[in-house]
């Protein structure tokens, strides 16, 4: 997990996307539906580094196997204070193929919906969907 934290500390999507499993599921706050691939995962990853200010992961907790991780982070989405925490599970091969985030508080989630909602026609093309 080092390798990823490492990796949206530093911005470099093109490490996060090394990371993800060709199969990975990306479970969003504001979503309905779960996004399954590897394309729209890095592209909604991408879409959340544009919106998220002032990120910093505070915290983590992992899994008695070393699969199962958990990282609380904290940003500002549109000025609003947003703490949320990434679910993050590892395949046999240690690649992330279950990607889950809840957030908090209520309005800030809807400020990730509203700046996510904006960003969806980017992350569409760069994900070659849509």
């Amino acid at each position: 997990m080092k390798a990823f934290r490492a990796a949206v500390e530093a911005r470099d999507t093109a490490a996060i996307e090394a990371l993800l499993a060709e199969n990975v599921v990306f479970t969003s706050p504001v979503a309905f539906k779960p996004y399954p691939g590897k394309p729209v995962t890095a592209a909604i990853l991408r879409g959340v580094l544009r919106v998220f200010e002032d990120f910093r992961y505070v915290s983590e907790l992992a899994g008695h196997d070393d699969r199962d991780h958990a990282l609380v982070f904290e940003a500002k989405v549109a000025g609003k204070a947003i703490t949320g925490c990434d679910f993050i599970h590892l395949d046999e091969n240690g690649l992330i193929d279950s990607f889950m985030v809840m957030v908090r508080p209520l309005s800030a989630a809807q400020a990730l919906a509203e700046a996510m909602n904006a960003e969806f026609p980017q992350i569409q093309r760069e994900a070659g969907i849509g």
